[in-house]
């Protein structure tokens, strides 16, 4: 993997934009490329000045949602058994598909926002998306609901950490079980006070 790794940062260093777009599409396809190791990097790359965070947000969300729309028409139009069957080829490992089956099974649409900032399921999640033949649109909006933040906040904390960067690569699983409990606990006030905000404007037009 050390192998690996430094290819994909050689990448980047020569290719940019580019190469965080090709690699983060190949990590929403399935394909085993860490991005704490691809944003972080990009981070770095922002904290030393050959980047801009805007540049390199708008490449890892292109190539993000290029990779969940293919990785979405593989599972639409190839099902569960042809993954199965050819999903080794691409180093994609059943139990993974399996992880990502189980959230989706388990929470449905809601599974394909939040899995965007957790480890595993991120990746995985657009498969039983697509096996289950979810509606495009939704499913394009969810996806870049969720991986739109977790995107510039991996972003900004390479950004942040700046020569630090690579401690990304080494608590980047907790950060997305951190980040996305915090996400959650957002989401539950606004709800709450959106509840509240249209049950006091009824009482209001009772009156």
């Amino acid at each position: 993997m050390e192998q690996f790794s430094t290819m994909f940062l050689d990448f980047i260093a020569s290719w940019g934009y580019v190469a965080i777009a090709v690699l983060m599409a190949a990590e929403n396809a399935c394909i085993p490329v860490p991005s704490e190791l691809i944003l972080g990097f990009s981070g770095y790359l922002i904290f030393a000045g050959q980047m801009t965070f805007t540049g390199a947000l708008t490449a890892g969300m292109i190539g993000g949602m290029a990779g969940s729309i293919f990785a979405y028409l593989v599972g639409h139009y190839g099902g569960r058994a042809f993954v199965d069957r050819y999903g080794h080829y691409f180093f994609i490992k059943k139990s993974h598909v399996d992880t990502a089956q189980n959230w989706f099974d388990k929470y449905g649409l809601k599974a394909v926002f939040f899995s965007r900032m957790l480890p595993v399921i991120r990746t995985f999640i657009s498969l039983p998306a697509g096996f289950a033949h979810v509606d495009m649109k939704k499913f394009l909006i969810l996806t870049f609901a969720g991986a739109l933040p977790w995107t510039a906040l991996i972003l900004y904390a390479g950004m942040m950490l700046g020569e630090s960067w690579k401690i990304l690569t080494q608590i980047g699983h907790e950060a997305s079980i951190v980040f996305v409990v915090v996400a959650a606990l957002v989401v539950a006030v606004l709800y709450i006070r959106h509840k509240r905000k249209k049950s006091a404007r009824e009482s209001v037009d009772a009156d």
